[in-house]
C-alpha cells in the first residue's frame, strides 16, 4: 500500500483505541458510578480527562478521513486517471466524518462538566419556620 494509505489506516486504528480508552476513563468519572466515590473533584477530573481523550480521538479520525477524502478528490479530478477507475466519496467517508464530529462534540460536553470553584459568598440561610398554630391566633 501507499504510505498515505498506511498512515490513514494507522490514524483510524489509533482513533478507535483512543476512543475505547476514553470510554473507560469517562465511565469511571460518571456520577452514577461507585468508583472513586469518596472524592468528587477527582471523579469530575476523570470525566474531563475522558473528554480530552475523546477530542483527541475525534481529531485523529477527522484527519484520517479528510486525508483519504482529499486523495479521492485529487484522483477524481486528475485527467490521467482512467474514467472507469475513478473513486467517489462513499458512505464510509461520511460515516467517518460524522463519527469524528460526534466524538469531538461528546468530548466537549464532557470537558464542560468540570468542577466549579467555590464562591466566596456567605452560606445562605433558610426561611424562618413559623411556630405551629394552636388555633387561638386568629381574631
Amino acid at each position: 500500500l501507499l504510505g498515505s494509505l498506511q498512515a490513514t489506516r494507522a490514524l483510524m486504528v489509533a482513533a478507535i483505541l483512543l476512543g475505547l480508552v476514553a470510554v473507560f476513563v469517562s465511565v469511571t468519572g460518571m456520577k452514577c458510578m461507585k468508583c472513586m466515590e469518596d472524592d468528587q473533584v477527582k471523579k469530575m477530573r476523570m470525566a474531563v480527562f475522558g473528554g480530552v481523550i475523546f477530542i483527541i480521538a475525534g481529531l485523529a479520525a477527522l484527519v484520517a478521513t479528510s486525508w483519504y477524502g482529499n486523495r479521492v478528490a485529487r484522483a477524481f479530478y486528475d485527467p490521467f486517471t482512467p474514467v472507469n477507475t475513478r473513486f467517489e466519496f462513499g458512505s464510509a467517508l461520511f460515516i467517518g466524518w460524522a463519527a469524528a464530529s460526534l466524538a469531538m462534540l461528546g468530548g466537549a460536553f464532557l470537558c464542560c462538566s468540570c468542577p466549579r470553584r467555590e464562591t466566596s459568598y456567605p452560606p445562605s440561610r433558610g426561611y424562618p419556620k413559623n411556630a405551629p398554630s394552636t388555633g387561638k391566633d386568629y381574631v
